[in-house]
């Protein structure tokens, strides 16, 4: 089994790779991310659009209360999946890194950066003994300094990547596939939009546990309480999260697109 290491001790430790190259923990982590309530983002010629969902678990949750996307600085944003505790914890850490940045030298982070310091953090977690890796993959949004509309996605191991269009959570691999088929580089702010409500539209009604929600006209009806949008245009430099009124907007604007999935 490896240097006489019993079979269990992959399980138990961070810091022990298995005689195939894994280190279980992390891939566990991984496997948390996978059971979250799925966010998305997607970036188009001049704009960046992340979103995500919120399920109402209990009829005593205030699912108002609950957060999926925050303002890093006035010009990112970020949502996440996976554990919300570790989500929150990071996602401070990314607020305290861009105040910093401001500080030192006078001037905005970039998105890039502020998702390199974050995976950064992650790593660490992956390699020391007395610790666990964060379950939790984060979506990074915003506009660089020099203009650059930028999306980065982190994940529990502490690598972080470039994306045009991506996913996290249970519902992953439909939103995917609405990307994979629909998605274009040069997309305008309005077509972004749609495309994306229409990612997480899918992804929602793909994961759903019951037929009463699977009824896409009732999930419709009520699809702007449930998710969480935020955006960044070239033009403003500014990470704006929307209101219940507007998201409900561009969900009756392109009801018949959004239903079609």
């Amino acid at each position: 089994m490896g240097l006489g290491v019993p079979p269990a001790a992959y399980d138990r430790a961070t810091t022990i790779f298995s005689p195939e190259g894994d280190l279980y923990q992390v891939r566990y982590a991984f496997k948390a991310v996978e059971k979250g309530w799925t966010s998305l983002g997607a970036r188009g010629k001049d704009s960046v659009i992340i979103a995500a969902e919120k399920r109402l678990i209990s009829v005593l949750l205030d699912i108002d209360d609950i957060e999926k996307i925050y303002r890093v600085d006035d010009h990112i944003g970020v949502a996440f999946a996976g554990m919300g505790s570790d989500g929150r914890i990071l996602i401070s850490q990314a607020q305290i890194i861009a105040v910093r940045h401001r500080l030192l030298y006078g001037e905005l982070s970039s998105v890039d950066y502020i998702a390199r310091s974050i995976a950064d953090i992650k790593q660490a977690y992956t390699q020391h003994a007395g610790v666990r890796p964060f379950g939790v993959s984060l979506i990074f949004a915003g506009v660089n300094p020099d203009g650059r509309v930028r999306l980065l996605k982190t994940d529990p191991g502490g690598q972080y990547f470039s994306y045009y269009a991506v996913a996290i959570g249970m519902g992953e691999n439909y939103a995917v596939e609405v990307f994979k088929e629909e998605y274009k580089r040069d997309m305008e702010f309005e077509d972004l939009m749609k495309l994306v409500l229409k990612a997480l539209f899918k992804a929602r009604i793909e994961t759903a546990v019951s037929d009463e929600e699977r009824d896409k006209e009732k999930l419709l009806s009520k699809f702007h309480e449930y998710v969480e949008l935020g955006y960044a245009k070239r033009d403003t430099m500014r990470f704006e999260k929307m209101g219940k009124d507007e998201i409900k907007e561009y969900i009756d604007k392109y009801y018949d697109y959004i239903a079609n999935v």
